[in-house]
């Protein structure tokens, strides 16, 4: 655990640097009225939304930058505090990382949206991860699940089929490993990445067996060390024994995980449904489809982790705060909404979006309507440090530098600390 330790601290110091001469992405914007700065995670999705955010604004300039999650919640805190943050930026539901609505909010970093006329319509399952203390701080637009993302075309040409069980799911990757395509990508050298096969594991081996996990939790009834997460844990590793990623998943990027799920190295991802629009762009006919990962021989105990995504924060010091108001608006706007969804795939927050979602994701649609999904499990854990404590071991967990039962009692260990 020491050199994990010393790892996030010398990037943490390295990431203050180029921060530092970089001058933020606010430093050229001195709150013309016309110039808005925006930062964001939404890479592929949101430009066509600041696009037409623009022709709807005649003269108004819109600076935008985009990067991974990994760099953006190591530079937002260091931006905020040093006042060179953006007018607009990324914000997560909830608390479970540096970027997180609680985290930001409650030093003050962002403007109260609560007076806006979507803020009341959202509801109450996305309000209590969007607001913090009763006051609403992040525009919410759209819902995203976790699950299994098969590349059609690639499944169907290994004569395999979408296993149903998990004892199926182990058949299936040996199967698949044995033909020589491996069944999913998996991109863990971007340590966000790490969370989502655990996710999609724990709503059902956790959530499904006790729905009321997190109370318990909360209550110090119960620990993460001492639960089924430990079974959780065990079956990803499983998964990684059964052959069911591609080689060396610590050297592989989110990005490269994209292409090969998306050329048929692989025959699909376990991924949120964010990514189907990403692989759509790598392979334009290529069509796929989101199914919940079996993680018992049940079908009917599953349960996918679905909740609301990242959304959008404007800055308490924006240079141009009615610019950025403005656009907050926009993404709410049945206009705004509809365009984000489709773009980046996801299900809208607001029943009047009109959004097309992507036939490929009926079986999560059919989850949330027979409220059969958890939130992300981060999202209500008491700090940020839990939830990177887990990102970061779990890529020692790959490497043979930790052990499942280390990473959950250091979890336990932060959570108890509190917020």
């Amino acid at each position: 655990m020491k050199s994990r330790t010393a790892l996030i601290a010398a990037f943490a110091a390295v990431t203050m640097t180029v921060t530092a001469c970089n001058g933020g992405t606010n430093a050229a914007a001195e709150g013309d009225g016309t110039t808005l700065t925006i930062a964001s995670v939404d890479q592929g999705s949101i430009e066509k939304v600041v696009d037409a955010f623009k022709a709807a604004n005649p003269g108004v300039t819109v600076n935008l930058t985009t990067s991974g999650a990994d760099q953006y919640q190591q530079q937002i805190r260091t931006q905020l505090a040093s006042g060179t943050a953006p007018d607009v930026m990324t914000v997560w539901p909830g608390n479970g990382n540096p970027g997180a609505t609680y985290v930001i909010a409650k030093p003050g970093y962002l403007l109260d949206l609560s007076g806006q006329p979507w803020a009341a319509r959202l509801p109450d399952a996305f309000q209590r991860v969007a607001q913090y203390e009763g006051r609403t701080y992040n525009a919410v637009f759209g819902l995203n699940g976790i699950g299994a993302v098969y590349n059609d075309r690639a499944l169907r040409d290994s004569g395999l089929t979408a296993p149903g069980t998990w004892t199926e799911l182990l058949a299936f990757c040996r199967a698949a490993d044995g033909r020589g395509t491996p069944a999913f990508a998996l991109g863990i050298q971007d340590n966000w990445v790490t969370q989502l096969v655990l996710y999609a594991l724990a709503a059902t081996v956790v959530y499904g067996a006790d729905p009321g996990f997190d109370a318990k939790l909360q209550a110090g009834r119960a620990t993460f060390a001492n639960s089924a997460w430990t079974t959780a844990m065990a079956k990803y590793r499983q998964l990684a024994d059964a052959g069911c990623f591609q080689d060396n998943p610590l050297g592989t990027s989110y990005e490269a995980s994209q292409t090969l799920a998306a050329t048929g190295k692989t025959l699909g991802i376990i991924q949120g449904n964010w990514i189907i629009s990403l692989l759509k762009r790598k392979d334009p006919a290529g069509t796929y489809t989101m199914r919940a990962l079996p993680a018992t021989d049940d079908p009917a105990s599953f349960v996918m982790p679905a909740a609301a995504g990242a959304g959008y924060g404007v800055n308490a010091k924006a240079k141009n705060r009615d610019l950025a108001l403005r656009f907050i608006t926009f993404v709410m706007s049945p206009e705004g909404m509809k365009l984000f969804t489709e773009t980046q795939g996801s299900l809208p927050t607001l029943p009047d979006a009109g959004t097309a979602v992507d036939p490929g994701l009926a079986e999560l649609q059919t989850f949330v309507r027979e409220d059969r999904t958890v939130p992300f499990m981060d999202q209500l854990w008491p700090n940020a440090k839990v939830q990177q404590t887990m990102l970061s071991g779990l890529q020692e967990v790959f490497s043979d530098q930790a052990t499942p039962a280390d990473v959950l009692t250091d979890m336990d260990t932060d959570y108890k600390a509190g917020s």
